[in-house]
């Protein structure tokens, strides 16, 4: 009633009356109604200024009268430059980092900015550092979250759970430290998804530091992190213990960022079956202990399969010419330098000869046993000299096949650890020329196609180089196989024992998935 009352009069001063209502949402509806007429034609002399921060409460026929301006929350950084201007004018020693932490409480409000400003030259006096804000207001050090951060991010457990103690016994509000931390969080996803989108709100380096660390971290986590983080915060407001309620996000925080995601998991799969290396992905769980790099191909010794084959040579000759068709004694076939990833050794036999005979059986490139092989005529063998080289390898036969398998498990364990056990869940039945032939269990089906659609190839190429010349691989199911495991490699630890009692976790793709993301099953 006052304000309809006064209006009628014009100004003693200057040419407008001002009249600005703060919080107008709190007018009682009898007020606003009796406000309407003078709204609706109100003197030349008078201007209203509304204000409120719940326009929703206001009546829709007083908002038809106004023009509404929203305004906005105003950067960070353009909240720091003025209290630094202000206190330049004021004569006041206001540090960067300090009108950085008052800016940051403010919330974007310029006036709550500045009544932080005057409450601090009041305690502090004319200098006032960054220690003095967090001092006078609890606030939380941009450093200290960030910190934080990179414990959760590294998966420190004991660490994050420390420096949340520290902050709880300095007496800091663990409220405002989890609002702080979900604003870091909410920095890092806009600073991945947008990084102009934080240059307004942050220094310069704060803003290469957020940058950092926001490569460590993907976008899936970082909203998980916030979506736990914020229902923590809601508890927090009416638990009277909110240490425990923080400790406990923390905990379940550094356990989301260890686990994989479905997605991931059928992507990496996806991967391996088109032959494909697995995706990359940050790991933030605390890195795992170094293994061992496994030994150079051609540093490895290399070990004869067969009764009568030399155990090693010091001093290998280089390789021999081949002989002349009428030569009137054999030409022994000469060492191949280990050093060297030896090409698929040429026909020892004569070209005189009809239908040569596949060489002996051999691991890396061991020549061929030349003092057991019968010696050639001067002139074309007949018939029954081709068929002698037979003998010795069939009589070889059966320390080839015990001392080959071994080998190729061994190479198969060093160069791709992932599907050595689905390899030595197979054994090697027949050597035969130029066919090595696998056999599985029957329960084993999966184990034996996958080997052979994603993987033949690969072990095709390590019994090529094992048996000194190409080879092909062919695999089948046996009923009733009994498969000898192999004994582990001296230097690593044994093969943990496989468990055959729920379907799924025998499976051998769960197994392999397990194995590839360091994971186990737990129950939902």
């Amino acid at each position: 009633e006052l304000i309809i009352e006064n209006v009628k009069y014009a100004p003693s001063h200057g040419q407008y009356k001002l009249y600005i209502v703060d919080e107008v949402h709190m007018l009682s509806n009898s007020s606003f109604n009796a406000l309407l007429k003078t709204l609706e034609e109100p003197p030349a002399h008078v201007k209203f200024v509304f204000a409120t921060t719940d326009v929703q409460k206001v009546p829709t026929t007083i908002l038809s009268r106004c023009q509404r301006f929203d305004l906005k929350r105003i950067p960070t950084a353009l909240i720091a430059r003025h209290l630094l201007h202000i206190a330049e004018k004021e004569q006041v020693t206001l540090t960067v980092p300090a009108a950085e932490t008052i800016a940051r409480g403010a919330e974007g409000g310029m006036r709550d900015a500045e009544s932080m400003l005057d409450q601090l030259v009041a305690f502090c006096g004319q200098t006032i550092d960054e220690p003095d804000v967090l001092s006078v207001f609890g606030f939380t050090a941009r450093e200290t979250v960030a910190g934080l951060c990179d414990q959760l991010l590294a998966g420190d457990a004991s660490a994050a759970l420390g420096t949340v103690h520290e902050q709880a016994e300095g007496g800091k509000d663990l409220s405002r430290l989890m609002s702080d931390l979900i604003t870091h969080l909410r920095n890092l996803l806009v600073a991945k998804a947008d990084p102009k989108g934080v240059r307004d709100e942050l220094c310069e380096d704060s803003l290469i530091a957020l940058t950092e660390q926001a490569s460590r971290v993907e976008m899936s986590k970082l909203l998980e992190l916030i979506e736990q983080f914020a229902a923590a915060e809601g508890r927090m407001k009416w638990a009277p213990n909110k240490k425990m309620h923080f400790e406990i996000a923390v905990i379940r925080a550094i356990q989301t960022l260890s686990q994989t995601t479905l997605d991931e998991v059928l992507e990496t799969l996806a991967a391996l079956r088109n032959g494909e290396a697995p995706p990359v992905r940050n790991k933030p769980a605390a890195p795992l202990p170094t293994r061992a790099a496994p030994e150079k191909r051609d540093a490895r010794p290399t070990v004869a399969v067969g009764p009568s084959a030399p155990a090693a040579k010091a001093e290998p000759a280089p390789r021999a010419q081949a002989a002349p068709v009428a030569a009137p004694e054999p030409t022994p076939a000469a060492p191949i330098d280990t050093a060297v990833a030896p090409e698929p050794p040429a026909d020892p036999v004569p070209v005189a000869v009809p239908e040569p005979e596949p060489e002996p059986v051999l691991i890396s490139e061991i020549p061929a046993r030349a003092e057991e092989q019968p010696p050639l005529a001067p002139a074309a063998p007949s018939p029954p000299a081709a068929e002698k080289p037979k003998e010795p390898e069939e009589a070889a036969q059966p320390a080839q096949t015990q001392e080959f398998w071994p080998a190729l498990i061994s190479r198969v364990r060093q160069n791709r650890k992932l599907i050595s056990a689905w390899v030595e869940s197979g054994a090697l039945t027949e050597i035969k020329g130029d066919i090595v032939l696998v056999a599985f269990p029957s329960d084993q089906a999966f184990a034996m196609d996958f080997l052979h659609k994603s993987h033949r190839g690969f072990l095709e190429e390590i019994a090529s180089e094992l048996l000194g010349r190409p080879v092909t691989m062919r695999f089948n199911l046996q009923e009733g196989l009994v498969v000898q495991p192999t004994p582990p490699e001296p230097e690593k630890p044994a093969a943990p024992p496989v468990d055959h009692v729920a379907d799924f976790k025998n499976d051998p793709l769960i197994r392999r998935a397990l194995e590839l993301f360091r994971a186990e099953i737990q129950p939902v």
